[in-house]
Parts: C-alpha cells; structure tokens; sequence
C-alpha cells in the first residue's frame, strides 16, 4: 500500500503545493490553501479499476432500501422540544440512523450540558420500556475537551435519580482524541448513539496541522460520518463558534453533515433557542424553546405564555402579535419607546426586531398616518428576547410606536396580525386562521387583521392613537 502523505490545495483553483504559504501561487488568492491527505507515488496518477465485489455491494435497489429494518423509524432523542426540530411524524420524530448532526453555539450556552442530558434520558426511558439494558447497544461519549469524571459530575447534577449499575455499564467514554481510535471504537461496540464534544479537538495523524485546523477538522469529520453511516449510527457533533457567532470551520463541513443546529439565547438569562440552520431530513424552520433549570433543560409546549408578560393592565408602548414557527403559532410581545431626540438624525434602535423593518413602519407612520416621528428617537424590543424577521409583526409594530409616543394604551386582549404595506394598507399573511385559533385559546378578545381594516390609519384612529 502506498505511503499516506498531504498536500496544500487551493480551495479557488485547485492548485497543490507540498507546503503551506499564504498565498496561491497559481490564482494568487490568499488564505486558500488547505491541508488534504493524498496518495503518494505513481499509484495516485492511475485509475483504480472498482472489483466485482465492490460493484456488488454498492448498488441496492429501492425495494431493497423498502425492506430494511428500520430503515423509517427514528430514534428519539428523549427531549420533545429537540425532536420537533430533528423533524419526522408524528409518532415517529427523532434522529434518523446514520445521521450526523452539528450543534454549535456560545461557549457557556450549554451544548454539552443538553447533549448529556440526552444521553441520561435516552438511558432512563429505555429502562421504562422495560427493556434489560445488558441486551441494548451503549451508548459513546467522546470526550475531547473534559475528562470522564468531570463529565460524571455533570451527570449526576442532570439525573435526578442516580444511574443504575446497567445504565451506567451502557455509557461509555473515549478518552482519545485520535480519530482512527474513535472509529475503531464505533466498529468494534456498534453503539446507539455518538456524542463527539468537541469535533475541533479531534486529530488524524494523517495530517500536520493542528487540532482544529480547517484540514483536521473537515478531514476527522469525513471519517466519523462514513462510519456513522456504514454503521447507522445517529451521530452528534459539537463546533465551536468564531468571534462572529458563526459555527467554526468551513462551509464545506456544512455539507458534509446532515443538519446543522444552533443554541442561542442570552447567557445572563433563562432562555434558550434550539433552531436547524440545515436539516436534510426535516423543515429548518423550527425552533425548540427550553429553559434554563438545575438539572438542565425544561422543554417549553407552550411558549407563547412564557413570551407574554402577566398581568391585564394596558402599558401604552406595548403591543401583542402571533408568528409562525415551523407549524406553531407563538404569541409575542412587541414593546417600544418613543421619545424626544437630542441628536440632529434620530436614532433607531432596535432588539429582535431588524432596523430596517423599524425604519420603513416610521416612515409609513409619518408618510400616511400624519403621525409626528422625524424628531424622536425610536426603540423596539421583542420580550423574552425573540428574534423575528417575518412581516406579520409590521402592524403590531406600528401600533405599538404610536401607542408610546401618544402614551395612550391598547387593550390587553387584543392581537395584530398583518404586513403593512409601502402605501400604508394592512396585507394578508398566511396561515391566518391558525393563528387566530391559537390567540383565542390564549384569551384574546379582539383580533385586528386584514380581515378587519384595509389600512395602518383606520386602526390608529380607532384606538385615538392619531
């Protein structure tokens, strides 16, 4: 067998070089260059002939794939809010076997703290089903930034109840950063489930560059996900994130996994936003809501009580609209701040809400509605510290900015729903009537919408705010 050896290749042209530089010598970009294993000699210069055996065992037909066991079952994760944003049926949500999932987020915003308490359910509910746990496949932790007491520590503070010899006979750890060892560990124990915490510890002695180089890691990554799927094995990896908020590495191991999720949420407070930025086998636009505990996460069914504030007093500045998220109708609060301005070009501020959509509702509002915002500075935030991009909260936005500068309020049972349009019309959205179900199980009395009002300015004199 030929003798393993890299290269540099230019990510732009192509262009290989035995050592890295920081420039291309061939398209002359800079910063391109990335370390790739290559076959060394003559036999990387010729075609290799597949056998008949290989020929053999690569080609399947669909109702072979029909056939296989399992081959549409999930594997549930134990997290109900975790599983809505894996996707799948009802019934039937989860990992799918062989996937392999990248989490990224904050350092400190608890991706491996949800991870282990995966793991910790996964054990208990096995155990509920009545199942012996000598007979069930383990389940493999690859601890590359902690060692296994320390994560031990952060079991027993998860797990209400201590493990049982079995289940914790059924958990097992991997040391070693060595991604040759960690595969060979997944052949040999066959397990269930593979948590890798961090992908950018992990080394191949193939290459030398260091660990969390982009060659290392997008070269380790291909490794583990052939084995996840020769093996069907759900596979979880853990990146970091760069100065940006951005997961760390390539764009290229984006495509190299299976779906791609975030943990967001401010780390001073309670809450946390579980959403797919990619997700081959499920919709990328749902969004797991948890709260902060003790033992680790609590699933949120029901988030739209927890983003709306108690009491029944109307506070002028504030006003409630619904949005979609995947298939679920929350309920926000939108609140904002008008006042005086001190400087010569007034300021827009806003917090889950983009600048652009404040900036475009003041000038609807002053254009059509005759209402006074060109000397006053103008801040929005959505409680519970959401982030919203979609146009179904332009009305509640306008209505909320008038209610503030005139310091009157609006009634608290009330919801808006609807786009506003350039010319100052209120526009459909979809999915309308889910979201007014939805309202009226919460209790909200008045729903104004499309179906109510034409325009921005018939709805603002009907509440005197103009």
């Amino acid at each position: 067998m030929a003798k393993q050896k890299s290269l540099f290749i230019c990510q732009e042209c192509g262009w290989s070089s035995p050592r890295w530089s920081g420039q291309c010598g061939s398209c002359s970009e800079w910063n391109t260059l990335v370390e790739e294993v290559a076959e060394g000699g003559a036999i990387a210069k010729q075609a290799k002939k597949a056998t008949k055996r290989e020929m053999a065992n690569s080609l399947i037909s669909f109702p072979e794939v029909e056939a296989l066991s399992g081959a549409k079952s999930r594997f549930s994760t134990g997290i109900g809010e975790m599983d809505r944003v894996l996707g799948g049926e009802k019934g039937n949500k989860g990992m799918v076997p062989g996937a392999v999932m990248l989490i990224g987020g904050e350092p400190g915003i608890g991706k491996s703290t949800i991870l282990t308490q995966m793991l910790v359910t996964i054990l208990k509910e096995q155990t509920k089903q009545g199942g012996s746990q000598k007979k069930l496949p383990p389940l493999m932790y690859v601890s590359g930034e902690e060692n296994p007491s320390q994560i031990a520590l952060r079991i027993e503070r998860i797990a209400e109840t201590k493990l049982t010899p079995d289940q914790q006979a059924r958990l097992l750890f991997v040391t070693s950063t060595d991604v040759d060892v960690i595969v060979g560990h997944m052949e040999k124990e066959k397990p269930a489930l593979v948590v890798v915490d961090s992908i950018q510890t992990i080394t191949t002695s193939e290459l030398t560059g260091v660990a969390g180089s982009v060659g290392q890691v997008r070269e380790c990554t291909d490794k583990i996900t052939t084995a996840a799927k020769r093996y069907h094995i759900p596979t979880f990896l853990v990146g970091h994130v760069t100065k940006d908020g951005k997961i760390s590495g390539p764009k290229v191991l984006e495509h190299i996994v299976d779906a791609v999720l975030e943990l967001t949420g401010e780390r001073t407070a309670d809450l946390r936003l579980l959403r797919a930025i990619k997700n081959r086998f499920g919709a990328t636009d749902e969004v797991g809501v948890f709260r902060v505990r003790e033992f680790g996460y609590e699933s949120i069914t029901n988030p739209s009580e927890l983003f709306l504030t108690d009491g029944d007093a109307p506070i002028s500045g504030s006003a409630t609209v619904c949005i979609v998220e995947g298939t679920r109708p929350l309920l926000l609060e939108v609140q904002a701040l008008v006042i005086g301005s001190q400087l010569a070009m007034p300021r827009r501020v806003g917090r889950g809400v983009p600048l652009s959509r404040i900036q475009v509702m003041a000038a609807v509002l002053q254009k059509h509605c005759r209402v006074p915002l060109g000397t006053n500075d103008i801040f929005v935030s959505i409680a519970g510290g959401f982030e919203v991009k979609e146009p179904a909260i332009d009305l509640g936005l306008a209505v909320a900015i008038a209610s503030s500068l005139t310091n009157k309020s609006i009634p608290k049972r009330t919801l808006f729903v609807g786009e506003v349009g350039l010319l100052g019309e209120v526009r459909s959205v979809n999915l309308l009537e889910r979201r007014i179900k939805e309202a009226k199980r919460l209790g909200f009395e008045q729903i104004i919408s499309k179906k109510t009002h034409d325009r921005v300015e018939d709805i603002l004199r009907e509440f005197k705010l103009i």
